[in-house]
């Protein structure tokens, strides 16, 4: 397979995979099964971007099945969080407020929405395949840094959804703000965790001694998760949708708690403060 038909396959692939999340979320009503499949052709179209021949056959690196079952992994724990708060909930108050904004032209914007997402997955997809494909011998210390990192992010996200999951099933009602474990360190640890991911596969992806200068370019992973989660379509309109639904108790947690950095609790000036 030549680079440019690689290329395709994985262009058509994001954007067939988030007109189906389309089609989905408009015949349910439910949105959040666009994040989840978002989720699974992210680590879909990562894998083949990561084990995919290039240029006539070759043999599988022990680099390349290392990286695509991670991001198989974490796709699929991700992916299946997300099905499962999707199945027992209802729309996602971010999209709730977003079909709200757009009125009856809400089916056409989303539709292009998604196809936003799907070039956020295709770029993360070649982040996963940039490291997959480094040339470097199996394995530096980098890389032992890297599948760390990533490994904890994994985790780590697991953990935070816990946590959350289970506070909810004990306060169904009422303004209560999950602020345990993880939450007490960060408004959201969970979105923390999914951008350290990236940063692992940056880690694995990149040669300092220049010996895969396109390395470099799996950078755009961590860079463009932080401007999705801290400034776009994360946490602006979800703490938005909790200041509506918790009022004074999420000012409260928003006072104390850092919105993004797990860090001690802060005052609220500092806390406010840190991005």
């Amino acid at each position: 397979m030549s680079v440019n038909a690689l290329a395709l396959v994985l262009i058509v692939g994001a954007s067939v995979a988030m007109s189906a999340a389309w089609g989905v979320a408009e015949r349910t009503g439910k949105s959040g099964w666009g994040d989840a499949i978002w989720s699974f052709s992210i680590g879909g179209l990562g894998a083949v971007a990561a084990v995919a021949p290039i240029g006539g056959a070759e043999a599988l690196t022990t680099r390349q099945g290392v990286v695509s079952a991670i991001a198989l992994v974490w796709s699929l724990r991700l992916g299946g969080h997300i099905v499962e708060r999707t199945r027992r909930g209802g729309e996602d108050p971010r999209y709730a407020q977003l079909r709200e904004e757009w009125g009856p032209d809400a089916p056409r914007r989303l539709f292009w929405f998604f196809q936003i997402q799907a070039v956020a997955a295709l770029l993360l997809a070649l982040c996963i395949g940039l490291a997959a494909r480094n040339p470097a011998p199996a394995f530096r210390l980098l890389d032992w840094l890297g599948f760390v990192v990533v490994g904890a992010a994994v985790v780590g996200e697991g953990v935070a959804d816990r946590q959350l999951r289970l506070f909810r099933t004990r306060h169904a009602a009422g303004s209560a703000v999950c602020d345990r474990g993880l939450w007490s360190l960060s408004r959201h640890p969970n979105y923390f965790f999914q951008w350290l991911g990236w940063v692992g596969y940056a880690m694995i992806a990149i040669d300092p001694g220049g010996g895969f200068a396109i390395g470099w370019l799996s950078l755009v992973g961590p860079i463009a998760m932080y401007a999705l989660l801290v400034h776009l379509s994360g946490i602006p309109p979800l703490e938005a949708h909790m200041l509506r639904s918790r009022g004074r108790s999420f000012e409260a947690y928003q006072q104390r708690v850092s919105p993004f950095w797990p860090l001690p609790k802060v005052g609220s000036a500092t806390a406010r403060s840190r991005t």
